[in-house]
């Protein structure tokens, strides 16, 4: 981070540095050690790039995508072979590829148009086959192939006949099925002798988020499973298949098990991390402790292992930080070297950025919400978290819900706090990580106590002096932006704006619409959020949709949606878009013909925010970038309201020239 001048004003950091492609990222090192592969840009498109182990510099592209980008890569078990995922237009029917990077040679491992490729593993013992999930059949339900990475030759293993999902070995045997129950919960069946399907044991409902299966151990008679059964946070433990015994290895009273460090091979149980505001890692083999103390002097940050050799002897490691990019090393065990990579975005090195302060936030009926916030420089010029006068508040909201907010670099804290914005996040109840009880405490609560919980973290940050309270937005994509539109009909008076990406209008719509892979995890939403399948169930539903309220909006709203969304249908902005028409209520709504849910191509990920800058701008009176030409080479379409935002009809304008 670059020195600041107390109470200067810094520098206005150009949008494109935080929401470009970045120079290199997601560094894999192929199971001999001999390799590494990173996704980079070749003419503004991210594709797989590779080179020695020993010579990064001398990278070469083995892929040559012109649209939308590879963001998902790994190497395999085969020598020199890479496979990545790739949809079209965010439609989320993966394909799975591999390239042969010493010859080049590229093939389409799933060739079928409709159809979502899942990975479900490779194996060290079977290096030239892949197995993969593949809903050809049945839309609803994925069969488990066996296919050749060689001639792309496929085995159909296993049919799915109603299951959510399969866990299988190194072997690629499948150990186990998974149903859900009525209520939620989760039967797990074992294949018989006769090949019908065994009850083996059952997850109940309050645990079904917050225990599973992790990982075989070596002879597979046990399996690593994160489990809260008989507790509140997820321990790390292990179940005997034999016996059905449990034996809880490691726990955290405050947080769920987060990652865990397990030989490639071996499969002993290495290292173990929680995440409560920060991420930490407790080390459970002597073998790798002295490695875990020696990375912990190499850089700053919380420390991810990305990647790793298939003896062990060497890993990718990454630094994550608040107010820099992602810093990564390749560290050599054997003789305790970590040589540094690269970072993931060279231009953030010398900026003004803010650190990301923790804080754990009382909800009104007691229960605890850890929270992350910014603060902007010429505000906090030491930046210890406070301010001497109140602040215009953005609130962002994130996805899931089942998800959480954690520590560190996020791009659209930086922008809004360079711009002159406190920056508020809020794992409410129902966010993961924090134990059964506070996931379960956001059951059929969509729209109500979850909504409270921001409620209360925002009028925390008023109290504490953090936000002026006339002058707070609401942000947020997916369920953070079915947060916005709430917040815009259910608490009108709250938040002076809204920025809603991707958000639900319509909880019984959502629910009618779902991809039809989702259809084998419907008990989950519906035990969680409410069952439309009943009247009772769809007027509840309808009680907790922002389209029911439309007519309560009062403050301006900026929808952001792409036309290819399979989770969240275009229909679903379209709905309330089309009554705010009808009661002649402004909203400014942008649409992308190109994305699905949320925006891949970096140039409509930056039309967009150019956007809702020059939006925020105006509702809160923070400074903000011209648009500009920020609109070039994106696919962005403004349906309905370009003139409440200052300066976007003549950008569109130019567009069209």
């Amino acid at each position: 981070m670059s020195q600041h001048i107390p109470g200067a004003v810094p520098t206005l950091i150009p949008r494109r540095v935080f929401f470009g492609n970045p120079d290199k990222a997601s560094p894999q090192i192929s199971p001999d050690g001999t390799h590494i592969s990173f996704l980079a840009p070749v003419d503004g498109v991210l594709n797989v790039w590779v080179a020695p182990a020993n010579d990064p510099s001398s990278a070469r592209p083995v892929t040559h995508d012109t649209g939308r980008g590879i963001r998902r890569h790994g190497w395999t078990f085969a020598p020199n072979r890479i496979v990545y995922l790739q949809d079209s237009g965010g439609d989320e029917n993966w394909r799975l590829y591999t390239v042969d990077v010493a010859t080049g040679e590229s093939r389409d491992l799933t060739p079928l148009e409709g159809v979502q490729a899942q990975i479900q593993r490779d194996s060290h013992k079977h290096p030239h086959l892949i197995q993969v999930g593949l809903n050809d059949r049945e839309a609803q339900f994925h069969d488990l192939y066996l296919i050749d990475l060689n001639t792309g030759e496929r085995e159909l293993v296993q049919q799915n006949n109603g299951f959510a999902f399969f866990v299988t070995d190194d072997d690629f045997n499948v150990r186990f099925a998974a149903r859900l129950t009525e209520d939620g919960g989760i039967d797990f069946l074992r294949p018989g002798p006769d090949g019908q399907w065994e009850p083996s044991f059952t997850i109940e409902s309050e645990d079904s988020v917050t225990t599973g299966p992790v990982e075989f151990s070596k002879d597979g008679q046990a399996i690593y499973m994160t489990d809260s059964r008989g507790r509140d946070t997820a321990a790390l433990a292990s179940l005997d298949l034999r016996t059905g015994e449990v034996t809880p290895l490691v726990s955290d009273d405050r947080a769920d098990v987060a990652d865990t460090l397990l030989h490639p091979t071996e499969r002993t149980l290495q290292a173990v991390a929680f995440n409560y505001d920060r991420k930490s890692w407790q080390v459970l083999d002597g073998a790798v402790k002295a490695d875990m103390e020696f990375l912990c002097s190499v850089s700053a940050g919380d420390i991810e292992i990305v990647s790793r050799t298939l003896d062990d002897g060497c890993w990718i490691v990454a630094y994550l930080l608040d107010d820099g990019p992602v810093r990564y090393y390749r560290y050599t065990r054997a003789s305790k070297e970590a040589k540094f990579l690269f970072t993931n975005r060279t231009a953030l090195e010398d900026l003004p950025l803010v650190k990301v302060h923790p804080a754990v936030i009382p909800a009104r009926d007691g229960l605890n919400l850890v929270c992350y916030y910014s603060l902007p420089l010429e505000s906090d010029p030491d930046q210890d978290g406070s301010v001497a006068e109140p602040l215009p508040l953005a609130l962002l909201v994130h996805g899931g819900p089942w998800a959480r907010d954690s520590w560190g670099y996020n791009p659209i804290f930086q922008l809004l706090a360079n711009r002159g914005y406190a920056v508020l996040s809020v794992n409410f109840r129902g966010s993961t990580g924090f134990g059964k009880n506070f996931v379960n405490a956001g059951n059929l609560e969509w729209g109500a106590k979850m909504h409270d919980d921001l409620l209360d973290a925002v009028q925390w940050a008023v109290t504490e002096g953090i936000a002026d309270p006339n002058r707070v937005a609401i942000m947020g994509g997916s369920y953070g932006g079915y947060a916005t539109l709430v917040g815009m009909t259910f608490t009108p008076d709250v938040f002076a704006c809204g920025v809603d990406i991707v958000g639900v209008s319509n909880l019984v719509t959502l629910m009618e619409t779902v991809p039809p892979y989702w259809q084998p995890m419907i008990n989950l939403f519906t035990s969680r959020v409410g069952d439309f399948r009943t009247e009772e169930g769809r007027a509840f539903l309808l009680g907790r949709s922002p389209l029911s309220f439309v007519d309560n909006i009062q403050r301006p709203l900026l929808i952001g949606q792409g036309a290819n969304d399979p989770r969240v249908k275009q229909s679903e902005s379209d709905q309330i878009v089309r009554a705010m028409q009808e009661k002649a209520i402004p909203v400014t709504y942008v649409l992308y013909p190109d994305e699905g849910h949320g925006f891949a191509r970096p140039e409509n990920n930056l039309s967009f925010f150019a956007v809702a800058e020059a939006f925020l701008a105006q509702c809160l009176g923070g400074r903000c970038e011209p648009i500009g030409d920020a609109l070039a080479g994106s696919s962005i379409t403004v349906p309905e309201g370009s003139e409440q935002v200052p300066g976007l009809g003549d950008a569109l304008a130019r567009l069209s020239e």
